[in-house]
């Protein structure tokens, strides 16, 4: 039952970042023809050329070509997931197509439409990756490259995308076809910036004079493990005791708040860790 619950909360975050991709490559990109990568961009340029096919619609036959390669590759959870994104983005562009039909775009400046929609879609990429699952299309191909380079996910993406931008050029123009390329590395650049913050995690030094009810709160409470070590204090020549422990954010600010009702003289010095390995956190 907990794994039913966990699997739907995935979900239902991961279609959180799949609306949020297409509201933004329906409200900003389309209308400006901004290929800005992706079997998405390449899906705007095959649409300029031939109407006749939808974007949506081009999207899910290109999705089932890619989504074999995925499973293959990466494992059956991610291409579940994987399945899920590209099929309800498909269908969320679609809809949002014919509801709200945009025939230009919201603005005339097509820097703003760029970045207000890179920016968007980077946003929703980076939910959808973190929760092990990509959109389909190229952002299968950089989940590739990042599994097996180890190169990050958003640089993996500038370069699966690389070719769909120089398409853009051709069938659009020089300057759209730059604009293409300064979207796609922006959105390399947000989304591995977003990523990076939600791995995110509080390293704690507590220097303290009551150490058993901090450890046992860390232990049982956040269920997370420390370091004790035994320090002479420079100016008092007292014992203290020296507790070092890494946690995420939520964790940290109950800490805190149980660090200030038990020792009010406590000594606390926080940094950010960009990443931890080991028992308790993810390799």
């Amino acid at each position: 039952m907990k794994n039913l619950r966990n699997n739907l909360k995935d979900y239902l975050i991961i279609y959180l970042g799949v609306l949020t991709v297409a509201i933004g490559t329906s409200v900003f990109l389309i209308p400006s023809n901004l290929a800005v990568g992706g079997i998405t961009g390449l899906a705007i340029v095959v649409n300029h050329m031939v109407p006749q096919i939808p974007i949506g619609l081009f999207l899910i036959g290109m999705n089932i070509i890619l989504l074999a390669l995925g499973f293959w590759l990466i494992g059956s959870k991610f291409g579940l997931k994987t399945i899920f994104a590209s099929l309800t983005l498909s269908s969320t562009i679609w809809i949002i197509e014919s509801a709200f039909p945009l025939q230009q775009p919201l603005v005339d400046n097509i820097f703003l439409n760029l970045f207000h929609g890179i920016l968007t879609i980077g946003i929703g990429l980076a939910i959808i990756f973190y929760h092990n699952a990509s959109t389909g299309g190229t952002d299968i191909l950089a989940k590739i490259i990042n599994k097996y380079q180890q190169i990050e996910i958003g640089k993996s993406l500038l370069v699966a995308d690389f070719l769909v931008t120089i398409s853009a050029g051709i069938t659009f123009g020089v300057e759209l076809g730059l604009y293409a390329l300064l979207g796609v590395i922006m959105n390399s650049f947000i989304i591995d910036y977003i990523i990076a913050g939600f791995n995110l995690k509080i390293k704690l030094t507590i220097i303290t004079s009551n150490p058993e009810k901090i450890r046992n709160y860390i232990n049982n409470n956040i269920q997370r493990g420390a370091t004790i070590y035994r320090a002479e204090g420079a100016f008092t020549g007292e014992d203290k005791d020296v507790l070092i422990t890494a946690m995420n954010r939520r964790e940290f600010l109950a800490l805190k708040s149980y660090i200030a009702k038990v020792d009010e003289d406590a000594f606390v010095m926080v940094s950010k860790v960009k990443e931890v390995f080991g028992e308790g956190f993810s390799y």
